[in-house]
């Protein structure tokens, strides 16, 4: 045989493994929150996993409601594989039964007790804190002094300069609860908390706004100069040069776990439960550090002073207060119609 019809039917071999290779790859759905969240997710923590594996991530973006509203909507026939959510929608997604038990791993020895589900059917992968964001620029112009209370969503000085995401946001959901605890209620009498949000804080409030994207071109635009936010959302919001300062309010953050659960019946099984192993390496837990702003799930990684720099660790972990998710969730639906009919009208 010619040296030319050699070359070139190792050229045609080549091609046809490579198509072979491409033809085998498989495609997977991850439903996760949209934002820097995203942008971090899909430039340093995926690549590598669809490499390793394979596979090829589409990643459906929206908010944790978003996400548990597919899952119902695809009942029966899912087509999100894994799902990355607030904790308080990931104890409604498992008992909704939507998520599978998650297969054994050496990784989930190295996981916080306290992120680990009863049912063995999710796991945290990281921990949020929500509490104020404001802007230092605006506030330093305007000489006021640095919000240190959540009471001081009530101030009118910032009569439509407030921001804060709806109530189907696990973020405008801790505010409420939050308000109803300072008039001596909580999750088991949330009256005090609606009121406070019809007599003194709505009229501060610029819009309800549960769009990361939206957020903050609300606060680069100085539209907002104060809200309610997550830990990781302002740090994003710092590292793009913005003034953006987070506050630990003085009554307690509110913790805010990040959990991850494979879908039940999900089309790709195997490389979910993969995904989800793969969130709780120290390599991808120090990202979403980063990247994201979350305390690690993994007791084995330890954070330099910068990088724990607007990132829940340590003491201020400590200090962090709890949402009893068993009676909320029990509750939400309710609370979420009337807040439309009486807050969002």
């Amino acid at each position: 045989m010619k040296p030319s019809i050699l070359a070139s039917t190792a050229v045609l071999g080549a091609v046809l493994l490579s198509t072979s290779a491409m033809a085998q790859q498989k495609t997977m759905y991850l439903g996760s929150y949209g934002g820097s969240f995203e942008q971090t997710m899909r430039k340093e923590v995926l690549p590598a996993f669809e490499a390793k594996h394979n596979v090829k991530v589409e990643y459906v973006a929206g908010n944790s409601t978003d996400t548990l509203a597919k899952l119902q909507a695809q009942k029966g026939n899912q087509q999100i594989d894994a799902i990355i959510v607030d904790d308080g929608p990931s104890y409604q997604a498992v008992s909704l039964g939507f998520c599978d038990t998650l297969q054994p791993a050496d990784i989930y020895k190295d996981v916080y007790p306290v992120m680990k589900y009863p049912s063995n059917k999710a796991v945290g992968i990281g921990l949020n804190a929500t509490g104020i964001v404001y802007s230092k620029k605006a506030f330093d112009e305007n000489k006021w002094p640095a919000p240190t209370s959540w009471a001081d969503l009530k101030d009118p000085k910032y009569k439509k300069k407030l921001v804060i995401p709806p109530l189907n946001n696990t973020y405008g959901l801790h505010t409420l609860i939050v308000e109803a605890e300072l008039a001596g209620g909580g999750v088991n009498n949330i009256e005090p908390g609606f009121k406070a949000f019809k007599d003194e804080i709505g009229p501060n409030v610029l819009v309800y706004e549960p769009s990361p994207g939206k957020m903050t071109e609300l606060f680069q635009s100085g539209q907002a100069v104060i809200g309610v936010w997550g830990s990781g959302r302002v740090k994003a919001l710092a590292e793009t040069g913005f003034p953006a300062e987070f506050v630990y309010p003085k009554e307690g953050g509110i913790a805010l776990g990040v959990a991850m659960c494979p879908v039940a019946g999900a089309k790709n099984g195997a490389e979910a439960q993969a995904l989800v192993q793969y969130m709780l390496t120290p390599e991808v837990q120090k990202i979403m550090a980063k990247g994201a702003g979350l305390g690690p799930a993994n007791m084995t990684v330890k954070l330099s002073a910068a990088e724990q720099v607007g990132v829940p660790y340590g003491d201020q972990v400590k200090q962090l207060k709890a949402i009893d998710w068993d009676v909320v969730n029990a509750k939400r639906e309710e609370w979420n119609k009337r807040w439309v009919r009486e807050i969002e009208r």
